[in-house]
């Protein structure tokens, strides 16, 4: 029924940024008739599309066979049909236009806002280092125990109370000057021992219940190195406090440093934000076994469970690092803040029209500007 996403992404393409004599010899030329050309073999970097445009198809589909969800499988079968781009020599080809559907399950579009709000957040950290530069930034992960599908939305909400308690708490008060908070839903997984080790869902409960967590970047004063320091074990206390529960949930509390040897923070900073500003529901979580009608029902009742509800929230001196998500348009979603997508071009348009049933997106001069 759904396509197989995992095969007709093109891997085998020229690394290389198009050149401007191709660039030129495609706008100014007529194909013949029976001759494709996949954006992913012009612009390899590019063949991210395709794959996103695939992973909207199948969640697109599973909408489409719920009626109930009828309006969200519309808007999507419209969503980024076309792109069109122009052209620099350094660049290669830059994304100028795009329309988008928002629907927030929609791989393509949640795509975009992540790469928007990553540029954001990066932009709002450089500003910061150069107003306060002696600040250090913590990563902090917050879960609860997996409720089940039918009981997300309550859980959610009580998380969203219970983080309210603890950021009126006093040592939260006394050593956090600013946050982004993100929410993230998986379907249960198996421990690893690993991180390399293959994603094993937990079969007893992937359909069943859902796994809600808390993303945290916590700017933190110098002093919370100091006597203000809190460990693991008290941030452990703090959450099962605040969320008024009698069990310790788990809690992940790290320094931001360097990722790699000989790297400056300004590299680990970037993972804690990438970690942080990701899918709320990755479509891999989605998409698993789609054949199966009860792994469909725990999308649908992901979808009813999380309708209009906020999953970025921000404060302090963060306060105003990100933008809304329903105050997102199509031109942030197109120039998401990356330098290659906000450089000027020359004034063509190449576009490009996803075929759906040859897997990506084809040169279309048809629809040239």
């Amino acid at each position: 029924m759904f396509p197989n996403h995992a095969t007709t992404v093109n891997k085998n393409v020229d690394k290389n940024t198009p050149s401007a004599e191709l660039i030129d010899f495609l706008y100014d030329t007529d194909l013949p008739d029976g001759v494709d050309v996949p954006l992913a073999s012009i612009s390899a970097r590019d063949s991210v599309w395709d794959k996103h445009r695939l992973d909207t198809l199948i969640i697109q589909e599973m909408y489409a066979i719920e009626c109930e969800f009828e309006r969200y499988s519309e808007r999507m079968t419209d969503c980024s049909g076309w792109l069109k781009f122009g052209f620099n020599e350094v660049n290669g080809l830059v994304l100028k236009q795009a329309c988008f559907c928002r629907v927030r399950y929609c791989a393509m579009c949640q795509w975009r806002r992540s790469l928007l709000w990553k540029a954001m957040m990066y932009k709002t950290y450089d500003e910061i280092m150069q107003t306060h530069p002696t600040h250090r930034f913590v990563f902090l992960t917050l879960t609860v125990r997996n409720p089940k599908i039918e009981d997300l939305r309550e859980t959610l909400q009580h998380m969203n109370k219970s983080w309210k308690r603890l950021i009126n708490r006093k040592e939260f008060i006394s050593g956090v000057e600013g946050w982004v908070r993100t929410t993230e839903v998986t379907r249960p997984k198996q421990k690893r021992k690993n991180k390399k080790d293959p994603i094993i869902y937990c079969p007893k409960t992937k359909n069943t219940h859902a796994h809600p967590h808390f993303h945290v970047i916590l700017m933190v004063k110098p002093s919370y190195f100091g006597k203000g320091y809190i460990k693991q074990s008290r941030w452990q206390e703090l959450w099962a406090d605040c969320l008024r529960v009698d069990y310790l949930p788990v809690v992940d509390v790290r320094t931001v440093k360097p990722r790699k040897k000989g790297a400056g923070d300004d590299d680990g900073m970037r993972g804690a934000i990438a970690e942080t500003l990701k899918y709320a529901v990755k479509p891999d979580d989605i998409m698993h076994d789609a054949e199966d009608p009860k792994a469909r029902e725990w999308f649908y009742e992901l979808t009813r469970q999380t309708h209009r509800l906020r999953f970025v929230a921000t404060g302090g001196l963060l306060k105003n690092a990100l933008k809304a998500d329903n105050e997102l348009t199509d031109d942030d979603l197109i120039r998401t803040g990356n330098d290659d997508e906000t450089t000027e071009t020359d004034d063509r348009r190449l576009n490009f029209t996803w075929y759906k049933f040859k897997g990506g997106y084809l040169y279309n001069p048809n629809h040239n500007e």
